[in-house]
């Protein structure tokens, strides 16, 4: 019994401890922080003319009818003012707000509120729609207290935070939660990197700041999941990637990224294995923009990227950010797997925002006849002259149309009227170039194939297959 009691007490010491432990890091108040941070915080309003024309009748009086200029004034376009809330905070003592764009965008007065009660006319310095980012000026010559950016890198899952803002026009209003994951993706923009919170994110919190236990800004809130209010999942941009957007809109009023000049996809397993890459990394270029600096350099579809400026590209969406925030004019070295070997390509990056799409360039005629590849389990026709100038194909561009796919094909997940142009990285000049490509694949030891297709909306991608 003594020796039972004894372990008991043991046991109840250790969890003692334990719990010590696990809970010595979480805060008692957030006061003290909130207190320091808040004169920093602002809100911000904006007023928009909206245009208007409605007709208060559920009938027309028909041409000619003695009641038609009467009621014409009632049909008549009217204007009306549209406001908006959001929320901001200040980086320097000028008075330099940060926000989001969308908070702004439109707008045609801008009115800050600092501290609550004082009231500012503010002037758009520049925005960015790409990355959802805005920066004002205060007009006035007072001082103001800034807050200062933290390092979002060395933001952890799990870390506290609070958010700061103007919910439902509720100014200067304190959420706390932590950080629930990082690098997140929701289809907003080509730049997101998201901090994923569960502090409170509303309606109006938009553009405000994300402050970790230092007081420092770690990213500005900008977007919630959920069809109304708030659902315990917010994001926010970090502040790493901001930090240089803002300094190029208060230097220049705009962005000035660095550009590549290529279409990438993501690397299968399947393509990493045709391709005989360890794994699944990297960034596949799917095609390259006519005399862009990729294809001055001499990079050519079917690379696969896998180092930029001595980053390493473990995923392809990581390499549109690095790319955008490198200097424009930059020498950079690049390495691609081409052909089972790394090989490394220089290149001086373009301006983004200067470069052109790509363009129709020309014609290639063939007459059209469908034909069967077995192998693939689809019908397919000869690329021509129309499919060309309606679908805006680079001039060298030669291939099949697909026109049928059946249920079991290894292509089901393809379109018809796709469009495949290379398969095993060798040009698709005529229908029996695929045939032949696919029975040789077919009698070999290894059942996997690598083609290169358009899709519906034009854009030029790789696909790795296991034959049947």
């Amino acid at each position: 019994m003594k020796k039972c009691f004894k372990f008991l007490i043991i046991l109840f010491a250790t969890f003692s401890i334990s719990f010590s432990g696990n809970t010595k890091n979480i805060p008692s108040s957030f006061a003290d922080l909130a207190e320091s941070v808040m004169p920093s915080v602002v809100n911000i309003s904006t007023t928009t003319t909206v245009t208007t024309q409605a007709n208060p009748f559920p009938f027309q009086f028909p041409p000619g009818s003695p009641f038609e200029d009467m009621f014409k004034e009632f049909g008549a376009p009217q204007e009306r003012k549209s406001s908006a809330l959001g929320s901001g905070f200040i980086i320097d003592e000028k008075g330099i707000v940060v926000t989001n764009n969308h908070v702004i965008q439109g707008a045609e007065d801008i009115v800050v509120r600092v501290n609550g009660d004082k009231e500012y006319k503010a002037k758009v310095l520049g925005s960015d729609p790409g990355m959802d980012i805005a920066v004002l000026q205060i007009e006035t010559d007072e001082k103001f207290k800034p807050v200062k950016f933290g390092d979002s890198d060395k933001a952890r899952i799990g870390d506290w935070v609070i958010a700061i803002g103007n919910p439902f026009g509720f100014g200067g209003t304190v959420t706390s939660g932590i950080i629930s994951a990082r690098n997140r993706s929701i289809g907003l923009s080509r730049y997101e990197d998201f901090i994923q919170t569960d502090a409170s994110i509303n309606q109006g919190n938009s553009g405000g700041p994300l402050f970790n236990m230092d007081g420092d800004v770690i990213g500005i809130n900008t977007a919630i999941l959920g069809p109304s209010g708030n659902i315990g999942i917010g994001f926010s941009i970090p502040s790493n990637n901001a930090k240089r957007v803002i300094s190029q809109l208060i230097e220049f009023g705009e962005t000035k990224r660095g550009w590549l000049g290529v279409r990438i996809q993501y690397v299968t397993n399947e393509i990493a294995e045709v391709e005989k890459l360890d794994k699944p990394r990297g960034a596949l270029v799917a095609s390259v923009a006519d005399g862009s600096p990729s294809d001055d350099a001499g990079i050519k579809p079917g690379d696969i990227i896998l180092e930029f400026d001595g980053k390493l590209i473990n995923e392809m969406s990581e390499l549109p950010k690095i790319v955008a925030a490198t200097d424009v004019g930059k020498k950079v070295n690049v390495k691609v797997w081409r052909n089972q070997r790394e090989i490394t390509k220089d290149i001086i990056l373009g301006r983004l925002e200067t470069s052109s799409d790509f363009k129709s360039q020309g014609i290639i005629t063939q007459k059209p006849k469908e034909n069967t590849i077995e192998g693939l389990k689809i019908t397919v026709r000869l690329l021509n002259k129309q499919d060309i100038l309606e679908r805006k194909l680079p001039k060298t561009t030669s291939g099949v149309v697909i026109t049928k796919i059946e249920k079991d094909s290894p292509l089901y997940n393809l379109e018809v009227n796709n469009i495949i142009v290379e398969a095993q990285k060798k040009k698709i000049n005529t229908i029996g170039d695929l045939d032949n490509i696919v029975k040789m694949r077919l009698r070999g030891s290894e059942k996997t194939l690598l083609i290169a297709i358009y899709n519906n909306q034009n854009q030029r991608r790789y696909i790795g297959i296991k034959l049947n």
